[in-house]
């Protein structure tokens, strides 16, 4: 089957008001607190993963819900601007989802009002048009999660590939991942995250993240697994690979993560071996760190 772009990337995209020296706590009765900066970025997991991949090359689409609202131009315009396609993404009467995010240093408290991301589903995507197909921000799409497994599926059997990045279960129950697991190629948590699926999915005490990417990878999947200051590492087939941290002096972290997935999957679909697409995929995440928001440090190919 033709295909029309290397990536479709299913998922969330939103404005993100950056804060940076965020207090820890907030202070309510109509008190000021100054803070050491603010930026308006484009944020969503799913909308920075595109950009980051249109950066490194692939012809990428996004396929989401914005509203027909302000916030949904500015997401929309930012998109294209970075080269991604958003001819697949639905213009919705409800309104565009709002992030602020309070950065402390490397840590972050992230506030975020879905507005339409609920009400994405599969019968909002579109069928067989790229050669990878990856969904971001699980739980926050509730809407999309019942036929998920049954499109991704599909997908696979029209000769895609497919991946998962789940990102934060703000419910914390990790609840439905079973099903959608046996048909992700590349399963995509961070280390937290990897942790809370195996505790849902298996019953599971603490273990090392070695043993937690084995039994997530049991149910089909190659595990890579994002792993802060102790870079990345990679459960396939009951062989273990681990690339180490980029050391860098972050500016901001959010989206990091997100450029991380952006360079696993670009190397991935250069043809790269699994220990080559872990360097890129940690080489990636730490150079998004070098600028305020999740895209404006994406590094080009070149530039990795």
């Amino acid at each position: 089957m033709a295909r029309d772009v290397d990536l479709l990337v299913v998922g969330d995209a939103n404005p993100d008001v950056v804060l940076s020296g965020a207090p820890r706590g907030l202070a309510y009765g109509q008190r000021e607190q100054l803070v050491s900066g603010g930026d308006l970025v484009l944020g969503g997991s799913g909308a920075i993963t595109a950009c980051g991949a249109a950066r490194l090359g692939l012809r990428t689409a996004f396929a989401g819900r914005v509203g027909d609202d302000a916030a949904g131009r500015f997401v929309l315009d930012a998109l294209a601007g970075r080269g991604v396609d958003v001819s697949r993404c639905v213009i919705d009467s409800r309104p565009t989802a709002m992030t602020v995010v309070l950065a402390d240093g490397s840590d972050r408290a992230i506030l975020t009002s879905p507005g339409c991301l609920p009400y994405l589903t599969v019968e909002d995507l579109p069928r067989g048009v790229a050669r990878h197909v990856h969904v971001s921000s699980y739980f926050l799409q509730p809407g999309l999660a019942p036929g998920l497994p049954g499109f991704l599926a599909e997908e696979r059997r029209a000769g895609a590939t497919t991946s998962l990045d789940t990102n934060d279960d703000p419910a914390g129950e990790w609840e439905g991942l079973g099903e959608v697991l046996a048909e992700v190629d590349v399963f995509l948590p961070n280390a937290a995250e990897a942790r809370a699926v195996a505790a849902r999915l298996f019953d599971a005490g603490p273990e090392s993240l070695e043993a937690v990417a084995a039994r997530i990878g049991g149910l089909g999947p190659t595990v890579v697994v994002k792993d802060g200051g102790e870079g990345a590492l990679a459960w396939q087939a009951g062989e273990l690979t681990r690339a180490p941290a980029v050391p860098v002096e972050p500016v901001d972290t959010v989206g990091a993560g997100d450029s991380f997935n952006a360079g696993l999957l670009a190397a991935r679909l250069r043809g790269m071996s699994l220990r080559e697409c872990l360097r890129v995929a940690v080489t990636c995440g730490s150079l998004s760190t070098q600028a305020a928001g999740g895209t404006a440090a994406q590094p080009t190919w070149k530039e990795l």
